[in-house]
């Protein structure tokens, strides 16, 4: 579920670094960071991020030709052998383009829509962090405050790790997501409710990477904690917290904290390869998959998302998911204060300290095209790339109902095809065509104006109507 590389045996992760043990998109491609996951500069180096690079506008561009190529983009992804995509970009000067591309196998199990519900993975820390955010605006909490101080006994060297060490991966906990103990929840054979505690507990348990403070590694241990402070301070469940502290203020019909493998609405369904037809890339333990058989895959859709928690449980649409963004990096949720705490960020890579930063549920980095505040979210059969603008007008996102294949490195050429789609989304995000990319060629692809056809994809301006 996270947007980072990490180190050792490939181990899902609840994420926006997906669960993934390999570079995902946002790093590998936006923020073009090539990070080796567990090694980082001290904390102690945060700082603001740097000004945004300005890049002008390209002479003879149109947004027909970008929105164009991003239909070819989204069609090469399902000819890689992606189930289906949907993409919605938002250049701050008009109606935010979604476009959808599905392929034919699943077309005739369930007709993919850009609104539907989506498992968003590690991108829940994204608003896991904005909670935290508001507390301390509140006064309720510091992110100062020692661990220990709200989790006392519970951390191991608790004393030393603060709640921002937990927001920005820099405490040194070992990722929950790499004990085995984890694996028949994540293939959804095991319908056991974990908790906040219980995910903790279960990273804890092992011995920590590093000193807290002197490191940057992703590890969904730290929202585990953060899930648990959050229930701690306030008294309530996290899915309370969404649905009072963020989606119930800012619209967000379709944006929830899942408590079960239940879906509240039309939702998109995720798709793993069966057994058989598992990339052989793919460790032996991750290779069978439980859900409904659809020829060579399995449907996963009904699989219960709770090993995720507060790393990785919260359900969103795409046009939900952009609404939050822009009221997170806008300023709209958060006061001045907070905002300055958002955009402070360490460095994720000790030979790059001008290169990509981690902050708190958020991540940072010059592509280009411009600078994208982003994250990337990944659980089994679902993986989900977000971006933004330091100021939340223009935004991108990029959804594909499957994982394993991106996790694990184990498919070069869809991974290549996701990584080329996510590049062209967000520089169309900032109004730029993809250095070095062909343009679209004339009636290659729908124009962003066509209405979705059944059975494949569709490009369509955000409120156009597609067949359910």
């Amino acid at each position: 579920m996270s947007l980072s590389p990490h180190h050792a045996p490939p181990r899902p992760r609840a994420r926006s670094h997906r669960f993934r043990a390999a570079s995902t998109p946002l790093l590998a491609v936006a923020l073009m960071a090539g990070t080796a996951g567990a090694a980082a500069p001290p904390a102690a180096a945060a700082s603001p991020s740097a000004p945004p690079v300005a890049v002008p506008p390209a002479p003879g561009d149109t947004g027909r030709q970008r929105y164009a190529t991003l239909d070819r983009l989204a069609r090469d992804l399902v000819e890689a052998g992606a189930p289906g995509v949907v993409v919605r970009v938002a250049d701050g000067r008009g109606r935010p383009v979604e476009i959808v591309r599905q392929a034919p196998w699943a077309a005739r199990d369930r007709r993919l829509a850009a609104t539907d519900e989506f498992r968003m993975g590690s991108n829940t820390k994204t608003l896991m962090a904005a909670l935290v955010l508001l507390l301390e605006a509140e006064g309720a909490l510091s992110l100062s405050d020692p661990v220990e101080r709200w989790l006392p006994g519970e951390v191991p060297g608790g004393a030393s790790i603060t709640l921002r060490m937990l927001l920005d991966h820099t405490s040194g906990l070992y990722d929950y997501t790499r004990d085995p103990a984890l694996i028949p929840s994540i293939l959804g054979k095991d319908d056991r409710r974990w908790t906040s505690r219980d995910l903790l507990a279960l990273g804890v348990r092992h011995a920590p990477l590093f000193p807290p403070g002197t490191r940057w590694s992703y590890s969904n241990t730290d929202y585990a904690a953060v899930g648990a402070v959050l229930e701690r301070v306030t008294g309530a469940s996290l899915a309370e917290l969404v649905r009072d502290r963020i989606a119930r203020p800012l619209g967000l019909e379709h944006t929830y904290f899942a408590t079960d493998g239940r879906w509240r609405g039309r939702h998109a369904h995720g798709y793993e390869p069966d057994a058989a037809h598992m990339p052989d890339a793919v460790p032996e333990e991750f290779r069978d998959v439980a859900g409904a058989r659809r020829g060579t895959h399995v449907d996963v859709s009904a699989n219960d998302p709770g090993w995720g928690g507060a790393a990785g449980a919260v359900v969103s649409t795409a046009r939900d998911w952009a609404r939050f963004t822009s009221a997170l990096l806008s300023g709209e949720l958060l006061p001045a204060a907070q905002m300055t705490e958002l955009r402070r960020t360490v460095p994720m890579d000790p030979e790059r300290p001008q290169g990509p930063g981690a902050g708190p549920g958020i991540e940072t980095g010059d592509t280009p095209c411009g600078t994208v505040w982003a994250h990337d979210g990944g659980m089994t059969g679902y993986s989900s790339l977000n971006a933004a603008d330091r100021a939340g007008s223009r935004s991108a996102v990029v959804l594909v109902p499957t994982e394993f294949r991106f996790e694990f490195a184990a498919d070069p050429e869809l991974t290549a095809a996701h990584e080329a789609l996510v590049t062209a989304a967000v520089c169309a995000m900032h109004g730029r065509p993809v250095p070095g990319a062909a343009p679209a060629q004339a009636g290659a692809a729908p124009a962003p104006e066509t209405a979705s056809v059944p059975g494949s994809a569709a490009s369509s301006p955000a409120g156009a109507g597609q067949e359910g």
